[in-house]
C-alpha cells in the first residue's frame, strides 16, 4: 500500500511539472506572437487591437502614457489573467530608398584592439608571457604611458623607444577605462615586445539596405564582430566603398556559400562614411555625388504588425545588377531577444537558388519588401540549409523601435 500511495505521489508530481512546463512553453511562444511595443502610423485608421488579434487574447481600453505619442494597450489572456502591456507609438509614416547595393566596407577601431596574448622566447632562452591574466581579449588600447594610441602604427612606435622599464597601457574594457602596468621583455634579437596580438581594423564586402531623404544609410542588419574575440566592435569611423562583384560560391549544406568581389580603396571610390557600428546593423552618410551611381527604388516602411507569413521579395546584387528575387516569409517572432532573428525567410525564386544556393555570405543587408513596403533586410544563412535565414526588422534599423 506504501509503494502505491509513493508511486501516486510521484506520479502526481510529474503531472505538476508537466503542466507547469508547458504552462511555460505556452506563455513564451503566445508572448512572441504579442510585441512589447508596435509602432502605427498617426494617420491609420485601423483599430490597434485588431494589428494585434490572437487567439485567447483581448484587449482593454487603451491608456495613454505620453500625450499623443504613445499609449498602452492592456492585454488579458481569455479576457481575464492579465498578460502584457502593448506600446503603440504613434509615428509619421516614413518612406526610404531601399538599395540591395552591394558595399565594401572599412572600419578602423577606436583604440587598438587586444585579441589575444603570446609568449616570446627571450634572450635567455626562456619562455615568456608578460601580458598574460593583465589584459583580456577585448581590451582597447587607447594610451602608450602619456602618449594616445589611434592605430597600430602609434603603439609600434612607442614599443621601439623602449628600454626595459615597466610601462602604463591605458585600456578600454566595456565601459572602464583602467590603467594597467607591463613590463616587456627582451627578445633573442633584441626587441622589447608585450607579447600582445592586435588589431585595429576591419574590411569586407556586405549589402546595402536603405538610404534615407537626409543622405542616412543602414546596411548589413547586424554589427561587425572581431573574428577572434567575438565582440562587436568599437570604432573609430570607417568608409562604404562601392564594390564589384566577381564570383559566387554557392551555399551547401553545412558549408554556406559567399559573393567574392573587387574593393577600390580610394579616395574616389567612396561611398560614404560609416559612423556607427551596432547589433543592428552599421550606419552613417552617403556621398551626395556618389549617391546618384546607386539602384535605389522609394518605398513605404512596414512595420513588424503587419508583416505576414506568406509571399515576399529580396533585392540584392549578385551580378553586378540589383534584381529583385522571389522569397517567402516562414515564421515570425515579435519579441526575440536577437533582434537580428525576428523572422525566418526562405528563398523560393529559381534563378537565385540556381546562382547562389539561396542565402550566402555578403547578403547580409539584403532589403525584404512584402506588399509594396519596406519590412526588414537578411541577417543570417541557416549554415545546414542556405535557401533559409534570418532577418531583422526595418524599424530596428531605422531607429524608430
Amino acid at each position: 500500500m506504501n509503494r502505491k500511495r509513493k508511486y501516486r505521489c510521484w506520479l502526481l508530481v510529474f503531472l505538476a511539472l508537466d503542466l507547469i512546463l508547458m504552462g511555460w512553453l505556452g506563455y513564451r511562444l503566445l508572448d512572441r506572437k504579442i510585441p512589447d511595443q508596435i509602432l502605427v502610423d498617426h494617420e491609420d485608421s485601423r483599430e490597434v487591437a485588431n494589428l494585434l488579434k490572437r487567439p485567447f487574447i483581448s484587449f482593454d481600453d487603451a491608456i495613454t502614457v505620453s500625450g499623443k505619442d504613445s499609449y498602452k494597450l492592456h492585454c488579458r489572456l481569455l479576457g481575464v489573467i492579465p498578460f502584457k502591456d502593448v506600446k503603440v507609438k504613434n509615428i509619421t509614416a516614413k518612406e526610404v530608398y531601399a538599395s540591395g547595393d552591394a558595399v565594401g566596407i572599412y572600419m578602423q577601431t577606436k583604440g587598438v584592439l587586444i585579441i589575444d596574448t603570446g609568449e616570446i622566447l627571450s634572450e635567455s632562452g626562456e619562455m615568456e608571457e608578460p601580458a598574460r591574466d593583465i589584459v583580456k581579449p577585448g581590451d582597447y588600447i587607447v594610451a602608450f604611458d602619456q602618449n594616445r594610441i589611434q592605430c597600430k602604427q602609434d603603439l609600434m612606435e612607442d614599443l621601439a623607444d623602449l628600454c626595459g622599464e615597466s610601462v602604463t597601457l591605458k585600456v578600454r574594457r566595456g565601459k572602464e577605462t583602467i590603467p594597467l602596468s607591463l613590463t616587456p621583455v627582451k627578445d633573442e634579437k633584441g626587441n622589447y615586445k608585450l607579447g600582445i596580438w592586435v588589431r585595429d581594423d576591419t574590411q569586407g564586402i556586405g549589402t546595402l539596405t536603405y538610404v534615407d531623404e537626409n543622405g542616412g544609410f543602414g546596411a548589413l542588419g547586424h554589427g561587425i564582430s572581431d573574428v577572434d574575440t567575438g565582440e562587436l566592435l568599437s570604432i573609430a569611423d570607417g568608409n562604404l566603398y562601392n564594390a564589384q562583384i566577381l564570383g559566387i560560391r554557392k551555399g551547401e549544406k553545412g558549408n554556406p556559400g559567399e559573393l567574392s568581389g573587387l574593393i577600390r580603396y580610394e579616395a574616389d571610390n567612396i561611398l560614404g562614411e560609416i559612423s556607427e557600428n551596432s547589433k543592428n546593423g552599421i550606419f552613417g552618410t552617403v556621398d551626395a555625388d556618389q549617391v546618384k551611381n546607386l539602384d535605389l527604388k522609394k518605398i513605404p516602411v512596414g512595420y513588424k504588425q503587419d508583416l505576414k507569413i506568406g509571399p515576399a521579395s529580396v533585392l540584392c546584387c549578385t551580378d553586378g545588377e540589383v534584381k529583385e528575387y522571389a522569397a517567402e516569409i516562414t515564421r515570425i517572432d515579435m519579441n526575440h531577444e536577437d533582434s537580428n532573428k525576428s523572422f525566418v525567410i526562405q528563398i523560393t525564386d529559381k534563378e537565385l537558388l540556381e546562382k547562389t544556393g539561396g542565402i550566402v555570405q555578403g547578403m547580409s543587408g539584403s532589403p525584404v519588401l512584402q506588399n509594396g513596403k519596406l519590412f526588414g533586410a537578411v541577417t543570417h544563412v541557416f549554415v545546414q540549409d542556405s535557401t533559409g535565414g534570418y532577418g531583422i526588422f526595418i524599424e530596428n534599423m531605422t531607429g524608430n523601435a
